[in-house]
């Protein structure tokens, strides 16, 4: 094992340690790693080109928008492309490297986060990275850059969270990050500032073209305000698994709505900076207890995807549930758990914070917004673009109970005839599904957004906004504006599969591409508007602060707290359940509720005036009632919904 390798070998807890010891001391050099890179033919090349176009001129749900706010052509450049490489021989072709960095540009120029191409190998699952996390921060003085997280077994004189960076590789810090961020995809400047500042320290090579540099030279001040300077090779490594198959036909793939970028990273930082976070899943596994809980957090099966506490503010405590990840691929666990840890928090207000959350299963993100709201849920409708190519796709899968294509199959044929450029819109998911649950937490809820927050997360967020669930406190001023659903090529390689026409094939050497099929619109009050570009726009704008990167959200989680503060909570809850003499009597508890109107198998059975919280009601002929639902009303407004299971 090198000297290198040894520094970034983070120490980590029992349980965890040798395996990711062990997964650590196998990274590589940039240099190093490049050297396995260049085996594409020219032929490949042309495959690959090839099948881009056809994903981006004929499945492409974007492309109009794209072209008319940002002025790209990105079908003509795969045109020109192609010709190029018609011309090309084997002997005369460009480095291997030019092709990818030309692939790459072109994705890139739609600032869509769904629409990719994805790096062959040697690139495929791996991670190029530099041990230490770099995060922003905003004051008087204006934007700050500064080290939050220094892996364990890294040492550089004065080096360790708290301090600032100044330039990087000689460059000032802000103008840097500018840079990065321009070579990176995002929908709008905070989504691409945002990136550029993860992008500094932590990139996954199937997505991003490997650093330009080898190595980085960081000019920082440390805490006794000297100014100081290190250099620091890039590494290159193998990043946690995925979490989901999105490649291989299923409901799962088919309903992804996930920023590939963003889950890669958010994997990659697990690896590098929260050893915790894989000892308590690896625990979780094996049903053995948490370890390494903080004060007043709750142990969950899926630490990966929740981490839910109780937190204090001056205004109170509260429940504080972060929700990092909507890529699950087991719904009913997902659900039980959510279900579970919100039943375990302080009832008097719930922080939700979807910060930095790119997306997944967008049945993940829809049906749990059920469980904080009284009133119905109306899930996000999606659209095709209207080509002959997505029509064969629809028909062909329009009985598959797999992917559901059927609801889009007429209006698409219609297009023929009318000339519409988008299909119907319709939902992926199922409305009664989305509502079979109900309301599970009675507190009020604010949700905390970013500009990282993408895909499934811009759907749950303008979910909680459309639905006026609470209010939207964001820490930049808007989501990361991604709305669509999104294939893999090899996903619609295999719903074609079969055909001796179909145009898909699958690429060499693992290389891929992914593409927004069907776009997003949000509903009620802002019934079709497109997600795409636009995201969600919070209520209320918090940036983050020194204290927040320092002291775990701090300020943000004490602004939260005011919010939550303001709200009245409300609730309902059936206290005894009997049958006698041919009717059912229920004792209801409520609180901040002054009407009550009661359901009994679904059917509207009584309404009632409250004045001091308790009511006994009396339902004739519903002895033998199996459900009992209750709305509860505040000046006219449901503000609370139980159903309860009465046989």
């Amino acid at each position: 094992m090198t000297d290198e390798a040894n520094r970034l070998i983070p120490d980590f807890v029992p349980n965890a340690a040798e395996p990711v010891r062990e997964h650590l001391a196998a990274s590589t050099d940039l240099a190093t790693f490049l050297q396995q890179a260049g085996t594409l033919t020219l032929d490949e090349r042309r495959l690959i080109a090839a099948q881009a176009l056809i994903l981006l001129e004929q499945n492409y749900v974007h492309l109009p928008l794209k072209a008319a706010m940002y002025a790209v052509n990105p079908v003509q450049r795969l045109r020109l492309l192609i010709h190029r490489l018609e011309r090309q021989t084997p002997q005369d072709m460009p480095p291997e490297w030019m092709f990818h960095t030309e692939m790459s540009e072109i994705f890139h120029s739609v600032r869509d986060l769904h629409t990719n191409y994805l790096l062959p190998e040697p690139f495929v699952g791996k991670i190029a990275f530099l041990p230490f996390l770099v995060e922003r921060y905003t004051d008087q003085q204006g934007a700050h850059f500064m080290v939050t997280q220094v892996a364990e077994g890294f040492q550089a004189p004065g080096f360790k969270p708290g301090v600032e960076i100044t330039h990087w590789s000689g460059i000032p810090i802000a103008e840097a990050v500018d840079l990065a961020a321009a070579r990176f995809a995002g929908s709008n400047p905070e989504a691409r500032r945002s990136r550029g500042v993860q992008s500094l320290t932590v990139r996954p090579l199937r997505i991003h073209l490997p650093p330009f540099e080898e190595w980085v030279t960081i000019s920082y001040v440390d805490e006794g305000g000297t100014k100081r300077e290190f250099r620091e090779n890039w590494r290159v490594v193998d990043n946690l698994p995925a979490f989901v198959d999105a490649d291989t036909v299923s409901s799962v793939a088919a309903a992804q709505a996930l920023d590939l970028e963003a889950d890669e990273t958010s994997r990659a930082r697990v690896l590098l900076f929260a050893p915790r976070v894989l000892a308590q899943a690896k625990a979780a596994e094996a049903g053995e207890p948490a370890p390494d809980l903080r004060a007043g957090e709750i142990a969950t099966t899926l630490p990966n995807v929740f981490r839910a506490r109780t937190v204090q503010t001056s205004a109170g405590t509260f429940g504080h549930l972060r929700i990092f990840t909507f890529s699950v691929d087991n719904l009913e666990t997902y659900m039980k758990e959510l279900q579970r840890l919100i039943g375990l928090l302080p009832d008097r207000g719930l922080i939700l914070d979807v910060r930095d959350n790119g997306g997944g299963l967008v049945f993940a993100a829809e049906f749990a917004l059920q469980l904080f709201t009284p009133g119905r849920i109306t899930p996000e409708p999606v659209q095709f673009i209207n080509t002959p190519l997505n029509l064969r796709i629809c028909r062909k899968h329009r009985d598959d109970p797999r992917v559901n294509l059927g609801a889009w199959v007429p209006s698409m044929d219609q297009a023929v005839e009318i000339g519409t450029v988008f299909s119907g819109a319709f939902p992926l998911s199922p409305e009664d599904a989305a509502n079979a649950i109900g309301q599970q937490y009675f507190g009020p809820v604010v949700l905390i957004t970013n500009a990282r927050c993408y895909s499934a997360t811009d759907i749950f967020s303008a979910g909680f906004q459309d639905h006026h669930i609470g209010p939207v406190l964001g820490t930049d001023q808007c989501t990361g504006a991604g709305g669509a659903n999104v294939w893999t090529l090899d996903l619609l390689t295999d719903l074609l599969a079969g055909d001796a026409d179909s145009p898909y094939v699958r690429l060499p050497k693992k290389a891929g591409m992914r593409v927004a099929i069907r776009r997003t619109l949000r509903v009620r009050d802002n019934s079709g508007t497109p997600v795409e570009d636009l995201g969600i726009t919070p209520d209320e704008l918090h940036r983050m602060t020194r204290t927040d990167l320092l002291q775990d959200n701090a300020d943000l989680l004490e602004r939260a707290g005011q919010i939550l503060q303001s709200l009245a909570p409300h609730a309902v809850s059936i206290t005894d359940a009997t049958a006698t003499d041919g009717a059912l009597r229920l004792k209801v508890k409520t609180l901040n509720i002054d009407r009550l109107d009661v359901y009994v198998d679904q059917r509207p059975r009584a309404s009632i005036d409250l004045a001091d919280g308790q009511a006994d009601v009396t339902v004739p002929g519903a002895a033998t009632a199996r459900s009992a639902r209750l709305e509860g009303f505040a000046s006219g407004r449901l503000v609370a919904s139980r159903t309860e299971q009465l046989q």
